[in-house]
């Protein structure tokens, strides 16, 4: 048996990039994987339970215009872009506005990969 994935970990995108097919879908927090366009590659089945998003569609959408306008901003987006273009995706923050609940508050993690794009790993308190 492994251990679970801690939030935590500084090399947490290392980790959720070894694990088995379909291991991403069962982390007790969402999961997100953008190619360095923005395009979802990875969206989990834990996100969308987690943020109210749903069934919907996600993989191959334009992650800031299309599934979180909300998230469009300086703050997020901003600090994203700036890691991309700096080669360097390392944020870890607090954000206000989830899909399905606008004032609930997420803790959030940017973490680059090999070859651009990141994993954007978001927790929710219960």
């Amino acid at each position: 048996m492994t251990e679970p994935l801690d939030f935590a970990a500084p090399d947490l995108a290392t980790r959720v990039e070894s694990l088995p097919p379909g291991a991403v879908d069962r982390l007790p927090f969402g999961a997100v994987r953008l190619d360095a366009a923005g395009r979802v590659l990875v969206y989990s089945q834990a996100e969308a339970r987690l943020s109210g998003y749903g069934d919907r569609p996600a993989v191959g959408l334009d992650f800031f215009a299309e599934i979180a306008p909300c998230m469009d901003q300086p703050g997020f987006r901003g600090r994203l872009a700036a890691g991309l273009a700096s080669g360097r995706v390392q944020a870890h923050f607090t954000w206000i506005g989830d899909f399905a609940d606008r004032e609930r508050m997420l803790e959030v993690r940017l973490q680059g990969i090999p070859g651009g794009g990141c994993w954007i790993f978001l927790r929710r308190e219960d």
